[in-house]
């Protein structure tokens, strides 16, 4: 479950740093007009926080998500995920132990906001409605191998996103962004500390 709710936070983060990026496809003006402007508002270079909850596929969550270009931290009830852009840290509350991986190419791609950057270049069509005041972007694959299938990105009339909902292996996963802002965060706030964690095992997976 919580291996799901990484996975899940994750594609999140990335779906965030993705927004507005250079898409091939059928895509409306609107639509990419729309991410842009939540680009401009997301891709901050001092960094972003928010507040979200998660459902579907079984399970359930919340906490909060820090995001800085390609590194990011995820802080929920059961844990806690750390990335420096080549170091991932993962604490698990409920066992006090901490895996330290250096993910390869295949698995950022599956896993980290960075890789998912590419995931729009290899061909989404966009399309976009007006809703509650503001905006829902529709997206599909092209291409049956694409990971997520489908993602619905809802804005608000402050052009920040605040629900993501996407399909993976036919499975829906709904997540509420709120509380979206900027901030100023320190590098060394996407790394584990140990001074922090003193009961944690660490355990060393590179």
């Amino acid at each position: 479950m919580k291996r799901r709710i990484t996975q899940a936070l994750l594609t999140l983060l990335a779906l965030l740093v993705a927004v507005g990026m250079n898409a091939q496809g059928k895509t409306s003006g609107n639509a990419r007009a729309i991410l842009d402007k939540v680009a401009k508002n997301v891709n901050r270079p001092s960094g972003a926080t928010a507040n979200f909850k998660l459902s579907g596929d079984g399970v359930s969550s919340s906490g909060t998500i820090a995001i800085k270009g390609n590194k990011f931290r995820a802080t929920t009830p059961e844990g806690v995920v750390w990335f420096d852009g080549k170091t991932q840290w993962t604490y698990m509350k409920n066992n006090e132990e901490v895996n330290v991986n250096t993910p390869n190419a295949k698995q950022q791609a599956r896993m980290n906001p960075y890789y998912f950057i590419t995931l729009y270049k290899k061909g989404y069509n966009m399309t976009s409605k007006a809703v509650g005041g503001g905006y829902e972007v529709h997206l599909t694959a092209q291409g049956k191998n694409q990971a997520l299938q489908e993602i619905y990105i809802t804005v608000n009339k402050s052009y920040l996103p605040t629900k993501v909902r996407f399909s993976q292996k036919g499975k829906w996963t709904t997540i509420t962004v709120s509380n979206f802002k900027a901030a100023k965060l320190s590098d060394s706030s996407f790394t584990f500390k140990e001074k922090d964690y003193p009961n944690a095992e660490v355990i060393d997976l590179r």
